[in-house]
This record gives C-alpha cells, structure tokens and sequence, in this order.
C-alpha cells in the first residue's frame, strides 16, 4: 500500500471510528485502538507497515511530553519531589521486585526475569495523561500522583536501557530490534566515562541553550511576523532536541520535557503550546491506531486463555501495588482508584524495552512475542477501567463523601474558594461593600452555617475545573483562594492563572515559602493567614512591655515595610523553588538590618510628626510621647 492510500485509511478510520466512541461514552483512546483492529486483524487493509507507523507515531509521546514541560515550572516540580522520587520511585521498584519474582517462578532465568521485570514495572504516558486531560482529571490528586509517576518512570527508562546489555544470557538470540529507537550509535564505541560526560554535556546544553540561546532565536523569528516559520521553529526545536538525545542513547521524551521545563517561563510558552498542540494529537490518535492495527490475533486465537490471563495477571499485581502505594502516600478515597486503575497497564517503552532486550540477547524472542501482545492488551483494556471509573467508582466517592457538589446558579464579580476562617473576613468585607460573590466550600458543615445566617455558600471542591468554570470564572474579574490544603491552593491557582488569565488571583498563604509557590503559580497578590494577627500581637506586646501605644504603632508599621522588602528581595534568590546558599545569606542580612531600620525608622517618624503637628486634632496619647521625648514641656504646648 503506497503513502497516499495508507494516509486514507488510518484517517478515515479515526474521523469514523473516534467520533462514535466518544458518543457513546468510550473516550478517544479507546476509539483510536478499535479503529486500528478494525483497519488491521479484522480488515486488513494495514498491515507489515503498522510497526513502522508505531515507530513514527511515538513522536507524539515526544511531543507530549514538551507540552507537559511547558505547564510545569521548575518550583512545581520543586514542589512534587515527594511524590515524584518517593512514590514512583517506590513504585518501580516494587512493581519491578514483584514482576521478576513472578517471571523467576515461571522459569525464566534471573537476568530475562530482571528484563521483564523492568519493562513491565512501566506505564503508558500517551494513554494515561491523554484520558486524565480529556476528562479533566489532571489537576486532581489521582492526576498528580499519577503524573509524578509517569515521570518518574520516563526518567528510569534511562538507566533500563543502559542495563538491558548486561543482562545477555548466553544462548539467546542477538539482533537488530531496537524497536526504531538509536540506542547510542554515536557513542556505543567511547569509553564509559567519556559517554558520560557527553550525556552530561547534551543535557547541560539543552538546559543552557534553552534558557539563553532559544528565546532570542524566537524573538527574532515572532518579529517576521510569518505564523507558519514560527511552527517550523517550534517543530524544529522538539525534532531537533529528540534527535540529539536518541544520538546519545537517552529516552527523547525525557530531553523535549527538559527543554519544556526550560521554556515554561518564557513569553513564547502559549505560542509553542496552540502550535505543536495539533501535531501531538494527530500523532498520538496515529500511534494508538498502529497498536490497534499490531495485535495479533493469530496468537491470541491460538492461546487466549494464557494470553488474556497473563494480561489480566499483570494488571491485578500493578494494580494491587498501586493501591498499597495509594495508602501509603495518603491519596483520598476514589482518587486512590483512580490513580490505581489509571497506572494499572503496561507502556509503550515496553515495545522499546522488549526490543533492546531481544538485541541485547536478554529475554527470547518466544518469550518477547507473548509478552508484546500482553502490553497490547493491557494498553486496550486501559479505556475500559477509566469508564469503570467514572461509571461505578466515583459516583460511589461521591456518595462516601457528605453529598455531591451543589449546582451553581449564579455568577459573580468574585468568586471566593474556602471560608474558613480567613475566608471569611475577606468575603464579609466583599459583600459589605456591595461586591457580588460566589462562595465555595467543601465543608458541608461550614456551608449549611453559614447559609443559616444568610451567607449563601455553594458546597464543592474548588480544585475541580468544572465547579469553577461553572462558578463564572470565564466573566469574573477576581479569584480569591483561601483553601486549607496549602498543595491543593497551589494548583487551583496554577490553573485560575492559566485558563483565566484576565482573573486577578488574591491567595492566602500558609507561610512565606507557600507565598513564594503562590506568587510562581499565578498569584497577584498573597497574605500570609498569621502574618498580620502575629505582628499586631507583637505590638500589644510592646505597650505590655512598657512601650508607648503610638510608639509600638510606628515599629509595627516599621516591621511591615521591613517584612515586606525581604519578602520581595528573597523571593528573587528562591525562584528555582528551594533554599540555597545566597537565600540564607540574604535572610542573615535582612536580619541584622531590622533593628537598626526599625529604630531609625520610628525616630524619624517621631520627628516629623514633632515638627507637623497642630493643636487642632487634640491628642492626649500623643501628647505624653512628645512630652516624654523632650519635643514640648506640657499638653498647653502641644
């Protein structure tokens, strides 16, 4: 079949098959995969050239990975480390204990055990990310947490694949199976030491050249003013960045997310996002179509019991660990399901893992031949546990929670998320003055108490994309997150600042590390929840200590400027998301200073008011301070 008429057929095939899934409720994942068995085993009208299509297709992992650097900052990935290194860590080494167990009992020898064990212990990025984004799941906590995860497996396909070569079994079959990925051509033939430094170096000039070279490149070529040479600038970046890193042997999905990460701040970042968008979803739906089109169902035919089984196996155990993880790491009843049955399927680095295996001499070719129509079928049935998800798990949540979310009827100028507390003071203030506000809160007790005494509240998770655009976000001119979950507080603000971007956003912070994660997430404006109750207890504290009310007025005000200044001064040294050596020398600094500013300060303020007062506006408290400062000698002459 030549070009123009396999084009034909995989495209018709989506335009008819995706539409109708996601009417009836299947999502486009699973639309695509039953577009390509139709095209393939069932019709066969594709078939020798679906593996290389695949090949081609996993650009659009590539590309989704870019895109998902590009949303992610680097004090957002600060922010994840927990769950990044300790849960998906955890959760390949366990998943990866559990599969060689598994394949040892089952008589492979250590090192196939180990080879499978790995490759299986992964997950599918383009299927899992696709179906959370479609649904709206990604903000989530299930989303996060899987998220972290994905991540964290993309990073340990690095070391996999530097692995697979030492586990060659005398006897097995060594060939040209790369699975259409380079494996370090270029430097398979350097010393170890030196490959080293060269995957250092490619990855410091990805981070390098993106921070200082990229921006101005694409500064000079938005002046052109030419919309298609700034597409072919962006699809030249992630082609480029992914044909560096396959050069060098590294996973080329891992290279484009650094580069996103690098651009994530950058005034091009929307612009890179709505261009490579469509070629990373054309891309995705053609590589689901091609694992579609691969299954064979000669194979299956031929043992389906053992086939199904294993792959019905493989999922209970991924599933069974994530859950235990889900535990573990305290993710929320029904977005602990969610995470599990989301991660429970085998990846597409597994066709990549399973070709270096078969290359390297570590697991048969029989073996691999099973196990890639296992990975196929776990990716197929993954469509159907999200629809089990959505159909009996989470309306089950809903019911385990106090009631379901209230329908929201109206629309205002502010839409307040929390009141608690702090919520609620900004909010009386708002409406006191005539603001029109949309109040949420996922507290039912606090919603029915204060719609009791007249404050109407709407009972809901402020962290779910609907609730808020339901709450009027799209023609609101202010959000003010006031949410008890400081993470949860974080990533509402992130996404009120990227999907409304014209929402002035006023947040309130835990301390002054969370009101730096808030100002790189989106905030305008950030109070500290204790900041001003504490600083006006230490000025009560002054006057108990003997110190004239006007006087500890005047330092209080003094230590605000003072607090605020170094707020602003350290938030510059914390920008990469964390404490270093120059924030704690700051910090010292602005320490040592607060003394002597504060005392000059107030002195100062003394003075002038010394010289500008008139007797007019009597004051006896004022009055005994100069009197007690030697400015005047009685109250006559004040």
């Amino acid at each position: 079949m030549d070009l123009f008429q396999s084009a034909f057929v995989y495209l018709l095939a989506a335009v008819v098959a995706v539409p109708i899934a996601k009417r009836l409720g299947l999502g486009s994942v699973l639309g695509y995969l039953i577009a390509g068995i139709v095209i393939g085993p069932m019709l066969g009208f594709v078939g020798s050239e679906a593996e290389e299509v695949k090949h081609f297709a996993e650009f659009g992992v590539v590309m989704m990975l870019f895109l998902v650097g590009l949303e992610l900052q680097p004090a957002i990935l600060w922010r994840m480390r927990n769950k990044l290194i300790g849960l998906g860590g955890l959760q390949v080494l366990i998943t990866t204990g559990a599969f060689t167990a598994v394949a040892l009992m089952f008589g492979q020898v250590w090192q196939s055990a180990l080879a499978i064990g790995m490759t299986l212990a992964l997950s599918s990025t383009a299927i899992v990310l696709q179906t959370l984004n479609e649904k709206g799941l990604m903000a989530s906590p299930g989303g996060q947490s899987s998220f972290s995860v994905l991540l964290f497996q993309d990073i340990a396909v690095i070391p996999m694949l530097a692995v697979m070569p030492l586990l060659a079994v005398v006897g097995f079959h060594h060939g040209d199976a790369s699975g259409g990925h380079g494996s370090g051509g270029a430097l398979s033939n350097l010393p170890g030491w030196l490959q080293t430094l060269a995957i250092l170096g490619v990855i410091s000039a990805i981070i390098i050249g993106g921070r200082y070279l990229i921006r101005p490149v694409f500064r000079f070529i938005a002046a052109a003013r030419l919309r298609e040479v700034f597409t072919a600038a962006a699809l030249l970046l992630v082609v480029g960045i992914a044909l560096l890193m396959d050069t060098v042997g590294l996973s080329p999905a891992l290279g484009t997310f650094v580069a996103g990460v690098v651009l994530s701040d950058s005034e091009y970042r929307h612009e890179l996002e709505s261009d490579i968008d469509p070629f990373k979803g054309l891309l995705l739906g053609l590589f689901f179509i091609s694992v579609g089109a691969g299954i064979d169902f000669g194979l299956i035919f031929g043992s389906p019991a053992t086939i199904f089984g294993l792959a019905l196996a493989v999922m209970a155990i991924k599933f069974a660990i994530l859950f235990f993880l889900s535990k573990v790491f305290r993710i929320p009843k029904g977005e602990n399901w969610l995470f599990a049955l989301g991660l429970a399927q085998a990846g597409e680095f597994a066709f990549v893992l399973f070709g270096f295996a078969q290359s390297a001499g570590a697991v048969p070719t029989d073996t691999i031949r099973v196990l890639t129509l296992v990975v196929a079928i776990t990716m197929l049935l993954t469509p159907l546990l999200f629809i089990f998800y959505d159909k009996v798990i989470a309306p089950r949540a809903a019911v385990l929670s106090p009631r379901d979310a209230d329908d929201i009827d109206e629309k205002g100028t502010v839409v307040v998320a929390g009141v608690g507390r702090f919520g609620q003071v900004t909010t009386r203030l708002l409406l006191s003055n005539g603001y029109k506000v949309v109040i949420l809160d996922y507290d039912p007790e606090m919603t029915e108490a204060l719609r009791r005494i007249g404050l109407k509240t709407y009972y809901g998770d402020a962290s779910r994309p609907d609730l808020l655009h339901a709450a009027g976000l799209d023609d609101a001119k202010m959000f003010v997150a006031a949410m008890d979950d400081k993470e949860q507080q974080v990533i509402v603000v992130d996404h009120v600042a990227r999907t409304y971007p014209h929402c002035k956003i006023i947040a309130r912070a835990y301390d002054r590390h969370h009101a730096y994660e808030l100002y790189e997430a989106g905030a305008h404006v950030v109070e500290r929840e204790t900041f001003e109750a504490a600083l006006n207890l230490g000025k009560q504290a002054l006057i108990e200590l003997g110190e004239h009310p006007f006087q500890a007025e005047l330092k209080a005000k003094a230590f605000r400027r003072h607090d605020k200044e170094t707020m602003r001064q350290l938030h510059e040294n914390w920008k990469d998301g964390g404490v270093d050596q120059s924030y704690i020398e700051n910090l010292k600094a602005r320490g040592d200073q607060l003394y002597s500013v504060m005392r000059l300060d107030s002195e100062s303020r003394e003075e002038d008011l010394a010289r500008a007062w008139v007797p007019a506006p009597k004051s006896d408290a004022l009055a005994d301070l100069l009197i007690e400062k030697g400015k005047v000698k009685d109250k006559g002459e004040t």
